[in-house]
């Protein structure tokens, strides 16, 4: 999960919308300015270029009941489906973190080592219910298997995590062995961009190994995190 920088305008359909009895919050103005806000990808696991998306909810409306949450357009998200059904559990209900108003990165460790996604607390002795549950939802959007569909949606992600990843050290290699090459410097920046998929992981490798590659501090800096 990255840092989003949410349009401020609301879609003009959603304020229409909202006046109606069954008003529809996924009008194309509101699905095209997300899939642009978020840069194609599912703001969960990052996969990118979706052929399913979803307009999710940040904060439950449960069935419509809280209907000003229903058209509000801060507690409008792209997701995939697969997220989206992952998420749809009521232990998250008003626990995910904002990344639209805080920095993810600042508080989450993003890892992905021998296969695995490994999401955690950046600093376990002071993070919050929002910060932990945040964690265990983007972990579970790749490593729950608890049905068919689920293991081939988990291993879809893994997969492509992998071949993200696994380019991310090629070029470094590529870039520590000539050092003054832009072309190499230029396939980073494309890599740790957070337009990137899977931006979080790329990013926190780079900066768990800035004595390695000092000269990249500057394409994985973070925002301050703000008030959760």
């Amino acid at each position: 999960m990255v840092k989003v920088e949410r349009s401020p305008n609301a879609p003009a359909s959603l304020a229409v919308e909202s006046q109606k009895a069954c008003g529809d919050y996924k009008q194309p103005d509101v699905v095209l300015q997300l899939e642009n806000d978020f840069r194609g990808k599912c703001y969960l696991c990052e996969i990118k270029d979706l052929t399913d998306p979803e307009v999710e909810h940040l904060v439950p409306h449960h069935g419509r009941k809280l209907k000003h949450l229903v058209f509000d357009w801060n507690n409008l998200f792209y997701a995939c489906r697969h997220c989206n059904s992952v998420k749809n559990n009521p232990i998250y209900d008003g626990k995910i973190l904002d990344c639209c108003q805080t920095e993810p990165e600042s508080l989450l460790n993003h890892i992905f080592h021998e296969g695995h996604v490994h999401i955690s607390p950046q600093d376990s002795a002071t993070c919050d219910e929002k910060i932990l549950m945040t964690a265990d939802l983007i972990q579970n959007c790749f490593e729950r298997k608890n049905t068919g569909i689920r293991i081939v949606a988990c291993q879809t992600r893994v997969k492509n995590l992998a071949l993200t990843m696994n380019t991310l050290f090629k070029t470094l290699n590529q870039y520590t062995k000539n050092s003054n090459s832009t072309l190499y410097y230029r396939r980073l920046c494309g890599l740790l961009s957070r337009e990137h998929a899977f931006a979080a992981f790329t990013r926190h490798y780079v900066r768990s190994h800035l004595d390695d590659y000092p000269a990249l501090a500057g394409l994985v800096t973070l925002q301050e995190a703000e008030d959760i």
